[in-house]
């Protein structure tokens, strides 16, 4: 995992926001040794986890915009 994936710092505000993705708050299972039985998803788990894959898709498009852009070819100036 990325250390970037948990934590994003909005570019117009320059503080750190969720943008969907992980909540600790959420996050209040513990396991013991003596769990023996398989978790199960519920549908909010389901959601939360599309919604940081989606966000995590968008990021890297964003990304990839900006290489595009950056090494993109200049344009050649009118004679």
């Amino acid at each position: 995992m990325i250390l970037r994936e948990l934590f994003y710092i909005d570019p117009d505000t320059r503080h750190n926001s969720n943008d969907l993705r992980y909540a600790p708050a959420n996050d209040t299972t513990v396991m013991h040794r003596s769990d023996t039985r398989k978790t199960r998803l519920t549908l909010k788990q389901l959601n939360e986890l599309r919604k940081g894959s989606e966000a995590h898709i968008l990021e890297q498009e964003g990304e990839l915009e900006f290489i595009h852009s950056m090494y993109a070819a200049p344009a050649t100036p009118p004679a």
